[in-house]
């Protein structure tokens, strides 16, 4: 009874820091528990890539917008706009706007009342149809970043539970459930758990601020196609 003390007394002390570093604790834990991990880091990583992404995307489509905006809005020629960016529009907006101004011209050479009927339901379909292709284009990958923030802890709990079961086959082969035989395993397995929040809160909170920067921007989108919409249905009385 007293080697066994002594053992574990020795054991305990042999304990270290370095044992506790990322590092070590990677390369010390269950093949089930690495594979957790890089699992982990590699969707923390690619959270990161598409949130940077997504802001500079949210900030562009909101500049253009507002460069095209004051050319629409500055009293020029609508169809010099659409001749200046119909081949290539820059933002969702401009889209709108050549979408509208492409079906808008397909009559506006034909006097026939028959060919003008439904021509503004056509052109706000038309402009609706745009409007949720660009923003799906926008919104591409932000499916992933909710799915890791709803997902990522419980993989990352996964680990731990594996992480956890290990520390106990190995009390129970050693017979020995000192402090030096527990604790590598326990923080092995609260390291999976750790890496899991890592993963899951950056991609919570900047799924939370772009969906509704983007819904913010969606809505521009639709109060711009409605007064557009307007102008031309005015043009269509005249």
């Amino acid at each position: 009874m007293e080697n066994q003390v002594v053992d574990a007394a020795v054991m305990a002390g042999s304990l270290t820091a370095d044992q506790f570093t990322m590092m070590s604790m990677f390369l010390r834990a269950d093949l089930v528990v690495k594979s957790v991990m890089v699992m982990l880091v590699l969707a923390s990583i690619w959270c990161w890539a598409i949130i940077f992404e997504k802001l500079l995307t949210v900030r562009r489509l909101n500049k253009r917008s507002d460069e095209f905006e004051q050319a629409f809005w500055s009293g020029k020629s609508l169809d010099d706009l659409f001749d200046k960016v119909s081949s290539n529009p820059r933002d969702p907006m401009s889209a709108v706007f050549a979408a509208a101004m492409r079906e808008w011209r397909r009559v506006s050479g034909n006097t026939s009342e028959n060919f003008k009927v439904g021509l503004a339901d056509r052109i706000e379909r038309v402009m609706q149809i745009t409007v949720n292709r660009e923003m799906d284009r926008a919104e591409k990958y932000m499916t992933f970043l909710a799915t890791t923030g709803a997902t990522a802890p419980f993989v990352g709990l996964f680990g731990t539970v594996w992480g956890i079961m290990h520390s106990f086959q190995s009390i129970a082969i050693s017979s020995n459930s000192s402090l030096a035989v527990v604790a590598p395993g326990i923080a092995e397995a609260l390291f999976a758990t750790a890496l899991g929040l890592l993963a899951a809160i950056p991609a919570v909170v900047a799924f939370n601020k772009l969906n509704r920067d983007l819904d913010r921007y969606t809505g521009r989108l639709d109060s711009f196609a409605g007064e557009f919409a307007a102008i031309l249905s005015r043009e269509m009385d005249t």
